[in-house]
C-alpha cells in the first residue's frame, strides 16, 4: 500500500504520533475532517481534468472545421508536368 509516496509503516508511525498528540477523543474528527477537504481536492482535480479535456476536443474540432473550409493550397505550388515528346 502507497499513498502519495507513504508505505504503510510511515502510515503507522503518523497514526500513533496523532494519537498521541490529539488523543483518541479528537483523533475521528480531525481523520473525518481531512477526508472531507482530500475529497474536496480530487472532485476539484478531476473538474479542471473534464473541463481541460473538454477544451482541448473544442479547439480540436475547430482546427479539423478550418482544415475543411480553407482549400488546399498544395495543387496550385506544384508545377505541371508538361511531357511533349
Amino acid at each position: 500500500m502507497n499513498v502519495f509516496g507513504i508505505g504503510l509503516p510511515e502510515m503507522l508511525v503518523i497514526f500513533v504520533v496523532a494519537l498521541l498528540v490529539f488523543g483518541p477523543k479528537k483523533l475521528p474528527e480531525i481523520g473525518r475532517t481531512l477526508g472531507k477537504t482530500l475529497k474536496g481536492f480530487q472532485d476539484a482535480s478531476k473538474e479542471f481534468q473534464d473541463e481541460f479535456k473538454r477544451e482541448a476536443q473544442e479547439i480540436e474540432k475547430s482546427v479539423s472545421m478550418r482544415a475543411e473550409i480553407e482549400p488546399s493550397h498544395e495543387s496550385e505550388k506544384l508545377p505541371e508536368k508538361n511531357e511533349s515528346a
